[in-house]
């Protein structure tokens, strides 16, 4: 970086080296308002959250590690994992199916899409979990043939199973377009590289496609994750004893209402903070292996030998 100067005793002017000079950013007196405001608004907050008794921080205390709390706890922590796990997989094969050749599979991902984007998940939790004024015998068997076996509705979709469905479908629907920008986003030389060595197109697809679409897709995925335990909140209309619902069950009994709501409130934030820890690890370590990925490898000096010589 080179700064003009001119001097006094003349119209001259010298160059001179700013190297080693720090650059001071230019103070505007809007930072300091803003500073001050956001500073009076944040100390407010928390005089609010110690000094008001309604808080009941004691009874928070008491049922932070609550038997039923943890009990639900551990209760959404499974419909979390069981929803993005089976929404993952379907959204692998729906990101197929949407790229494929086939218009059939194409029309038929593609309405997957519209409608299990377009409906809310409450809607589709109720109605699941009401499934069985549908459909009041479940069996298998060959289409417009023989039944090898059939179950009461009812005794199959259950709170947790219709919780899982609604929230795993709905999944699915996201993670397919996000898996889909994955696949696309893999370059095509790597696919014809692979085709010309004599791979087939799903051994091109497993070793090659879809290894580097689901690391181009993690970050996205981990977000998801951290949605998905919030969606999980709304399986409490089920009656499905999940974290929210275990709060609602204690406030319901001794009527501590807000003590119990930041319960749980507490116990989403623990979740969510862990969870996006370890999105950013993740993150740093997939930055790190490409990095070393990327390194341009040392070529070595060739030479050549005229034909007929030793």
């Amino acid at each position: 970086m080179t700064v003009i100067s001119r001097r006094t005793a003349g119209d001259s002017l010298v160059f001179r080296s700013a190297e080693g000079v720090r650059p001071v950013a230019r103070r505007h007196p809007w930072w300091w308002i803003g500073g001050a405001v956001l500073v009076l608004l944040i100390a407010s907050f928390i005089h609010l959250l110690v000094t008001n008794e309604n808080m009941r921080w004691s009874v928070v205390a008491s049922y932070l590690f609550d038997t039923e709390i943890l009990s639900g706890l551990l209760t959404t922590i499974e419909l979390t994992v069981l929803a993005m796990v089976i929404g993952l997989v379907l959204g692998v094969v729906i990101a197929i199916m949407r790229l494929s050749a086939n218009p059939l599979f194409r029309t038929v991902s593609w309405l997957w899409l519209w409608f299990f984007r377009g409906v809310p998940p409450l809607v589709q939790l109720v109605f699941w979990f009401n499934l069985a004024t549908l459909i009041p015998v479940l069996s298998i068997g060959i289409p417009f043939g023989p039944t090898f076996a059939s179950w009461d509705t009812n005794t199959v979709i259950t709170s947790f199973s219709a919780a899982i469905l609604g929230l795993a479908l709905t999944e699915s629907a996201y993670a397919a377009e996000m898996i889909r920008a994955g696949i696309q986003a893999v370059s095509k030389g790597q696919t014809e590289a692979g085709l010309v060595v004599g791979m087939s197109q799903s051994q091109v697809l497993r070793r090659i496609v879809l290894p580097q679409a689901l690391r181009i897709v993690i970050p996205p995925i981990g977000n998801d994750l951290i949605s998905m335990l919030k969606f999980t909140s709304l399986v409490s209309v089920l009656a499905t004893p999940d974290l929210l619902y275990s709060a609602q069950m204690i406030y319901s009994r001794n009527y501590q209402t807000i003590p119990l709501l930041l319960v749980a409130t507490i116990w989403y934030l623990v979740l969510c903070t862990l969870l996006t820890l370890g999105q950013q690890q993740l993150e740093r370590r997939l930055k790190a292996k490409r990095t070393t990925g990327t390194a341009v490898p040392t070529t070595k000096r060739l030479r050549f030998v005229p034909m007929g010589r030793a």
